[in-house]
């Protein structure tokens, strides 16, 4: 026990420092930068290195009672900005799945259903012209059909706006509905109440890659937190303002990116494994289809209350 413990700490530290102290004392150092530059020499190495100096000469400094305090408010500095960045990454994070968008307060619920809207027509637009240009691809003469990079190229713009129709107001919220948009119409389930079940039949290793995924999400949308609290130091440094316009720029990279990747592994484990969950279930060997699939949802969904049966 007391070497797993030990263990455990080491973990805890380690992730704590990566996560929090790190990303943290970067940005105490971005701000004590901004602090002792300002606006009107934002960018002198020499002012900088001035004031660095006449900090390290400081009686603060130069005792260890002071060393002590000074690392100890580093520290806590570091660990409080990291934990206020990992707080506002949580909110784009909702944001950018937007699970439950409908119930988004006033107006934020408005706005979304209006770019919901926006999006539906631009991906039925894109839609329509790659269906138009697959129908050309079948004309009876060479002559009348278009060249494959024409369709490709439709295509690419129809999934730049969303995989399958937009249900959400983000392409990331989108990808990840349309795993359970094709499940739903290829094999007959529903993604919601199936998943806690499957993963409980899934191996150590799946699940440890799914978590990676669902890790590197979270990771993104912490990188758009730290851009916002990166924001404001603009006030009194202007280059805060570029520093944290690319993060914004990183960050919906990574989004969009491992929502994707989170999205596939979703989809792929229910269609490799849902077998194994009907084998739990002591359900007849089918093949992976809409039958198999409604009966595991059968086994599953739990029946009506007696009163709502009744009306």
């Amino acid at each position: 026990m007391g070497g797993l413990l030990s263990e455990l700490g080491k973990k805890l530290a380690e992730r704590w420092l990566t996560l929090l102290v790190l990303p943290g004392a970067l940005y105490l150092a971005v701000a004590a930068a901004g602090h002792a530059l300002g606006q009107n020499a934002a960018l002198d190495v020499g002012r900088l290195t001035h004031a660095i100096s006449d900090a390290a000469r400081a009686p603060q400094a130069t005792t260890l009672g002071g060393q002590v305090v000074l690392l100890a408010a580093v520290l806590a500095g570091s660990a409080a900005a990291g934990l206020a960045a990992q707080s506002l990454g949580s909110v784009i994070e909702r944001v950018a799945l937007a699970v439950g968008w409908g119930a988004w307060p006033w107006p934020f619920g408005e706005m979304a259903e209006r770019r919901v809207t926006r999006r539906q027509r631009r991906w039925d637009a894109a839609q329509g012209e790659y269906e138009a240009l697959r129908l050309q691809e079948r004309a009876p003469r060479p002559a009348d059909r278009p060249k494959p990079r024409a369709r490709h190229r439709a295509a690419i713009r129809c999934e730049r706006i969303s995989v399958e129709r937009p249900e959400r107001p983000t392409w990331s919220g989108d990808r990840i509905h349309a795993a359970a948009v094709r499940l739903d119409r290829d094999v007959h389930v529903n993604l919601f109440i199936l998943w806690p079940h499957l993963w409980l039949v899934l191996s150590e290793e799946i699940r440890s890659e799914i978590g990676r995924a669902r890790s590197a999400l979270a990771r993104a949308a912490a990188l758009g937190g730290w851009a916002l609290i990166y924001l404001p130091l603009a006030w009194w440094w202007w280059p805060a303002a570029p520093l944290a316009a690319v993060l914004v720029v990183i960050s919906a990279r990574r989004l969009r990116a491992a929502s994707d990747v989170y999205a596939t592994l979703l989809e792929a484990s229910v269609r490799l494994h849902l077998a194994d969950l009907a084998d739990k279930l002591r359900i007849e060997e089918q093949p992976m289809g809409p039958s198999l699939g409604g009966t595991v949802m059968r086994r599953l969904r739990s029946p009506l209350p007696v009163s709502e049966a009744a009306a």
